[in-house]
Order: C-alpha cells, then structure tokens, then sequence
C-alpha cells in the first residue's frame, strides 16, 4: 500500500504528515473512475498527474541521460482548507478497495496551522473531544434483589418503561383540586429516552422526515411512547396540522424561527404537542445562541422560518426580552401554557452550570412550569467553538445529582421531573448512561448524537473526525440542505433504524431494572443501587464506592 502524497507542497501549506488523516492509495487496484474525488466533501483528493524520472546509463559509451514516464493518479491536497476529515467516503465508493483515510500517527505534527483563518477561532460539529469511557459508562449497577425481594424476569414480566412528562401535584393537592374542579396540570406518559433538539434546518428534510417517521412507528405499531423534539427551527405545517403532533416536543428559542406559524397553526391543530421546550442554554455551547449558515438556508427553511432565503440566522445568546430567569417564569412559561389553554406543559432547557438549583428552587415555586431540562457539557450541537465545546460547561451528572436531592429536601422530587443530557451514550453505551442518570435524580434523558450515530449512520466522532456538520456539507446528507447530498439518504430506512434502537433500548432497560425487583415504576433516585470504582466521584454523586 502506497500512501498518496501532495507535490503540490508551498511554504503556505503543509506537508502530508502535518495532516490529521492520510489518505493510502493502492495504484495498483485504482482505475481512475474518479468516484472519490467526486465524493470528497472538502476535496481534499484530485485526480492529476506526476512526471518520474528514471535514470538511463549506457555503460559501454560511457554515456548517461534520462527518461521520464507520466503517471495518472490520486493526490491529496495539503491546504487546511481542502485537509481531509477522515469520513471515509472515498472509500465507500471506491469499487476497487483501493482508496482510504489512515489517522496520522505522527505524534508532532501541527495542531496550531491556520486554525484561525481571517482570525476566526476553529469552529465544529459533534462533542467534546474526551476519548476514553465517561463518567456514566464507569457506573455500574450492584443492587442485586435475590431472596427478600426477588428480581423480576425481564424477559416474561410485564414492565411499565414510562416516566411522567409534567408537573404531578402531591396527592393532597390533587385531591382537593379535583374535589373543587381546580385545575390540574398536564402531563405525559413517555419513554424516558427523548429524542433531542435538533431543527429542521439544522438536520436535512430527509434525516428530519426519517425521525418522525420512526417516533410515529415506535408510537402506532410498538407501544413504545417515543417523543422528539423539533429544536429551534420550527415545525413544518403539514406536521402541525397532523394528528402526529402529539409525539413532539415543541421548542421555542432565543431566535423565535418558526413560531409564527406555530401560534397561527393553533386553531386547526388536530390535536396538542407533548410539550413546549424553552431553550435559554445549551451543554455544548453555554452562553451562545443557535447558528444556521446561509448555505443551509434553502428556500424550504427559509419558508418555514419565516426569513429571507441565504441569510446567515444567528440566535441571541439570551432571550432579548427577557432579563432574567425569575423573569422567564413568571412570564414566558405563564404565557405559552394560557397559549395553549393549559394543556400543555411548558419547561426551560438550560445548560448545566452551578446555578442549575437556583432556576429549579424558581421553577419550583411557579404552578406552570413542569419540570427542568439540563445539558451537560458533552452535549453536541451542529456548530461551537472549540473552545466552548471542550472548556465550557459543567457535567450533567453532578449537576442533576445535586437538583435532585435538593428536591428531595424540599419534599418536592415526586413533583417537577428532571430531564437530562449531554454525553449519553457516547460511547454507545445509551441504556446503561440513561438509567445510571436515572437513578441518579433524573426523570428521562434526551439523546441526539446517539440517534444521528445509531439511524442516520453519522459519522462524526468525539476523535475530531468528520464533524462539520455546521458548514452544509455532511457526506451523509444527515445535516445538508443540499438535495445532491441528502438525497443519499434514505427516510425509511432511518426510521427503521430509529425503531430498532428503541426496541434494542427497551430490552436493556428491562434487564437493568429486572435485577432490582422493579417492574411498574422507574427506579428515580434510586442510588442505592449504583456504585463506582472511583471514591471522588462516589462521594460526590453520594453513591457507594466499590472497588
């Protein structure tokens, strides 16, 4: 195997081993089809030829010279603009085998190139770059019920895999109310595996059309409660008018695209959302608003947002109108529930930050909000900077941890649910990072990069490979806008992969809960049964410690 290397090296570029990936090119298999080349997302492959030397000595005459042969081949660009990304499409395409992207070895090479181009700080997609097992994947679940309290069998018991979306009244409060007619707040039954924010715009039609399709399957044929929420770009108006908007979870943000045509829709909505998500933080990005380039505002999007088409659309890091979260709940929660007549419940999505229990103690005291979302730092998003992606931020499970049993203290954990994210299953380990968060305080998770990973066939990872899925040329058409690009995907079959991953995930939460003994409730804050094999983290979690 034969490695392709630039000739095109200047002293504004850099040479082959400086690059993140290495493009290996077998000449002896290749037949210049030149499928990767038209493939390459950033090209950084080009088709082009190179002149060989080949000495010529006449021994006799004692004469010397040379000749030249011309060679027809592939090569890879060296400027940081065109540096390959690792995505492998070459190589999918490739009919011959003949073509891949190695990760560079090469432990020197520069980190520091160009990364601020016309002196913008490195933006990208996906998550923070942390390899190696997380928290949640090093928790384990040793409460083990054997004869006082047998375990369940996961496999022929009958299990209620549902957690409740919504404020729940204590039982003294619920009576009273019902006995005078007073109003009772709305809630869900649901999976407590969410499928997270991401908008229509931010992902393409296809990936979009592929996940409702999923959810509406996982809901109609499989009995499993799955909802999705739509992010910050709106809802379509076909889907708004369906009697499929029940499974979604509408969210409004700092920016407001879309929601005109959601107030307008109202009246003729068949039936209510599963709830309204107000997004005033995100894990990834803590601090910053949403960002949708002009290139991935098509003439769909631009529509359904309510913009001119090919305009950059950055939301306000907070809500203009606004001033602070006491406010936030004492207004815009109070208005969006009388919007929709009280039907609804109505809860904020922050990012995980030390301030966390001080907006739930807010929350706590207000009658409409019904419950609280937090995003960990691991939390992905189409588009942040490095900076805020791999340095801002606070871990989710500290921080529900820490919500919970202030609950707890108050006598109030029963009553506002606790949502999380930010990290779970980044390792591919979903089932066992949501329950262990579960037990931990939260209520049920939201998992967005799992499901890209999982249905869509991402292929970005927490390395730094791929992830661009902010710049509009996803090769696999998940975050493009582009009809060339997102055409190679398949809606129907995302949606059958999204039913498959539930499946697969409601078989392993059963085999986590079966152990315990439980079978009609979900274990929330039952920490009892978790341990780890790191004492900082048992004592801060305050979970046992074993070893």
């Amino acid at each position: 195997m034969v490695s392709t290397q630039s000739v095109t090296v200047t002293p504004s570029s850099l040479s082959y081993t400086d690059l993140q990936w290495i493009i290996q090119h077998r000449e002896d298999r290749c037949t210049l089809c030149g499928k990767c080349t038209a493939i390459c997302p950033k090209g950084a492959i080009h088709l082009t030829y190179r002149r060989q030397r080949v000495p010529r000595v006449d021994v006799l005459s004692k004469k010397r010279g040379s000749d030249y042969k011309t060679f027809v081949g592939i090569r890879q660009r060296t400027q940081m603009a065109n540096a390959c990304i690792g995505c492998s499409m070459c190589s999918m395409v490739c009919p011959n085998e003949a073509i891949m992207p190695v990760p560079n070895t090469n432990e020197h090479r520069s980190v520091f190139f160009n990364n601020n181009a016309k002196g913008e700080p490195y933006k990208r997609g996906g998550r923070r770059n942390a390899e190696g097992a997380t928290l949640l994947d090093r928790i384990i679940f040793d409460r083990i019920s054997m004869l006082t309290d047998p375990a369940l069998d996961a496999g022929r018991h009958e299990f209620n895999v549902t957690t409740t979306l919504g404020r729940v009244l204590s039982p003294e409060e619920f009576l009273d109310r019902t006995i005078k007619g007073g109003w009772i707040p709305p809630t869900r039954e649901i999976f407590p595996f969410v499928i997270g924010s991401m908008s229509f715009g931010a992902l393409s039609p296809n990936m979009w059309l592929g996940l409702l399709q999923g959810v509406a399957y996982c809901n109609e044929v499989l009995g499993i409660p799955v909802v999705m929420c739509t992010g910050e770009g709106g809802c379509p108006p076909w889907v708004l008018k369906s009697p499929y908007l029940k499974y979604i979870i509408l969210q409004i943000a700092s920016g407001y695209f879309g929601w005109d045509e959601i107030i307008r829709a109202i009246p003729d909505m068949q039936c209510m959302p599963a709830a309204i998500e107000i997004k005033y933080g995100q894990g990834a990005k803590p601090g910053d608003g949403g960002l949708l380039m002009w290139y991935k505002v098509s003439k769909l999007i631009a529509r359904l947002r309510g913009v001119p088409e090919a305009v950059d659309l950055p939301s306000p890091p907070v809500h203009q109108t606004l001033y602070s979260i006491e406010e936030s709940v004492m207004k815009m929660i109070q208005t969006l529930s009388t919007a929709f007549d009280h039907k609804v419940p109505v809860y904020p999505k922050i990012s995980a930050s030390t301030s966390a229990k001080s907006v739930l103690n807010n929350l706590v005291r207000n009658p409409y909000a019904a419950g609280l979302m937090i995003d960990g730092i691991d939390g992905g998003t189409g588009a942040a900077y490095n900076v805020s992606m791999d340095a801002t931020g606070h871990p989710v499970a500290s921080c529900v941890r820490e919500c919970y049993l202030d609950l707890a203290a108050q006598g109030k954990q029963n009553e506002i649910p606790i949502f999380a994210a930010g990290g779970i299953g980044k390792n591919g380990n979903v089932a066992q990072n949501g329950m262990a968060l579960v037990m931990l305080g939260a209520s049920g998770v939201h998992i967005g990069k799992y499901i890209m990973q999982a249905a869509g066939g991402c292929l970005g990872n927490e390395k730094n490979r791929c992830n661009v899925c902010g710049t509009g040329i996803c090769p696999k058409g998940i975050t493009s806008q582009s009809q060339k690009l997102y055409r190679r995907l398949d809606p129907d079959k995302v949606a059958e992969r999204v039913a498959d991953v539930y499946m697969s995930i409601n078989t392993e939460v059963k085999k986590i809960m079966a152990p315990l003994g439980r079978s009609q409730s979900l274990p929330v804050g039952m920490s009892d049964a978790l341990g780890i094999a790191d004492k900082a983290a048992a004592d801060r979690l305050q979970i046992k410690y074993v070893c």
